[in-house]
């Protein structure tokens, strides 16, 4: 698997992850979550704003 495929995983993999979490804990800031997954994934600053601005076009409460 080449290093541009992994990259868009770990990305669909952090948005299924923000997404569950956020319909599990409510409570949990959609930036703090973010930022977990950021770690959890080892995403780019870009993935960062990439998942910033998916959840924010989607309207997600916390966007």
């Amino acid at each position: 698997m080449n290093v541009i495929t992994q990259e868009k995983e770990d990305v669909k993999r952090a948005i299924r992850w923000v997404s569950e979490s956020l319909e599990q804990k409510r409570a949990q800031p959609l930036a703090k979550l973010i930022e977990k997954a950021v770690f959890e994934f080892n995403l780019s600053p870009l993935d960062a704003e990439f998942l910033t601005r998916f959840f924010h076009e989607r309207g997600t409460p916390g966007a």
